[in-house]
């Protein structure tokens, strides 16, 4: 298995569309941490959270990096190569 993720080149300068989860908000529903996608800004929960919109995301797109949009964090993770990645 590659311990190099293979996606860093579809990371784009992106800004949160939302506050919060995108489709949780939607629903009047809540989240545990949110996710941020490196490609396209959108923001979805994690799944620790019981909609786990980041990871729809993420299936639904192909969009393979999402960064922690949690305050004082810097990591992201390549659903695609399943990496984590320091300094997002």
């Amino acid at each position: 298995m590659d311990t190099i993720c293979t996606h860093i080149d579809q990371i784009r300068p992106v800004r949160a569309g939302t506050e919060g989860c995108e489709e949780c908000l939607a629903l009047g529903d809540g989240w545990v941490h949110l996710r941020m996608c490196l490609s396209c800004g959108h923001v979805g929960c994690c799944d620790s959270s019981g909609n786990r919109h980041a990871t729809r995301h993420f299936r639904l797109t192909g969009h393979p990096i999402a960064a922690s949009h949690e305050p004082g964090e810097d990591w992201a993770w390549c659903y695609a190569d399943q990496l984590m990645l320091d300094a997002a």
